[in-house]
């Protein structure tokens, strides 16, 4: 395992920020780690880092433990904080130079440089001051201080925020290019970036982890109606909807258009497409809707606690 979190609490006096919560990440692995304000994610994250000490429970990185052996583990993780502390008055490559010095000996310094530039695409503006930079290129000037010594696991806080479409799916991107090699945490508020680029969605509420799975996989566990789009290409009668299984509401949208929501455990579609023919109704669209992300995220993050 590329990271282990096995019952990890955090408390600050009276309140507990992290819930005695486990999960871990494979390599390869672009994780969501997703959760109202307030939720622990940040905690958590510090607490793998090594920035904060867990108040009990174990994180172990790459087999590494946290705890007893820091400097070992920020050799082999690279963390993008959600307020990246950039020195603006220092240059990229300046700036790269100095974190490199950290992790590295000075061999092969200005190649790892050089491919770090090349791999977060800051090639125009490496000979810029970090400060005369668009909030996209600092994002990637974090990005690249997180894997200049080549980590194993990547933890990115928020690491979107404040971004322009354009460069929201450039790096989004490059993250996605990152996790071929490395295992990714990745926290934030877009929920369509999530069902972009992760494979799995965790889910923080209260400091607890309320789900572990796939968006797909979310979406069908705490989804248990059916939302079915109809139209007909003339006026029908309604009481022939009514009488289908599990029906719990029935709306009419448009003069022939309705929009229906049942619990039948099956697929209604295909009794749905037979009534249609039984009764010679004209069916323009027949479309089940698929519940969003942010849908199945509501009910976790207001049904819980």
């Amino acid at each position: 395992m590329s990271l282990q979190i096995a019952t990890l609490t955090k408390t600050f006096g009276e309140q507990t920020a992290v819930d005695a919560i486990s999960f871990s990440l494979v390599k390869g692995e672009i994780v969501g780690f997703l959760g109202p304000n307030g939720s622990g994610k940040t905690t958590t994250m510090k607490c793998i880092c090594g920035i904060l000490p867990p108040s009990s429970g174990q994180v172990k990185v790459a087999g590494t433990d946290v705890q007893e052996q820091p400097l070992e583990v920020k050799k082999i993780l690279g963390y993008l904080p959600e307020h990246n502390p950039l020195p603006t008055d220092m240059y990229v490559v300046e700036y790269l130079q100095h974190i490199d010095g950290f992790y590295n000996s000075s061999k092969n310094r200005s190649k790892r440089i050089a491919d770090t530039i090349e791999l977060t695409g800051l090639g125009k503006e490496h000979k810029k001051k970090i400060g005369q930079l668009s909030k996209g290129y600092r994002q990637r000037v974090g990005l690249a201080q997180a894997i200049i010594h080549d980590p194993q696991v990547l933890i990115l806080d928020e690491p979107t925020t404040g971004l322009d479409p354009n460069q929201l799916v450039e790096i989004r991107n490059l993250i996605s290019g990152l996790s071929r090699e490395k295992t990714v945490l990745l926290s934030t508020h877009i929920l369509q970036e999530v069902e972009a680029i992760c494979d799995r969605v965790l889910v923080l509420h209260q400091g607890k982890l309320v789900a572990d799975g796939s968006s797909q996989t979310l979406s069908q566990e705490y989804n248990t109606l059916q939302t079915i789009l109809l139209e007909f290409s003339s006026a029908i009668d309604q009481t022939l909807l009514q009488q289908l299984p599990g029906i719990t509401k029935l709306q009419q949208v448009q003069p022939n258009k309705f929009l229906l929501e049942s619990n039948y455990p099956d697929d209604l579609r295909e009794i749905i497409f037979k009534l249609c023919v039984d009764h010679k109704l004209g069916l323009l669209t027949l479309q089940k809707k698929e519940e969003t992300l942010e849908e199945t995220f509501r009910k976790l993050t207001t049904h819980h606690g």
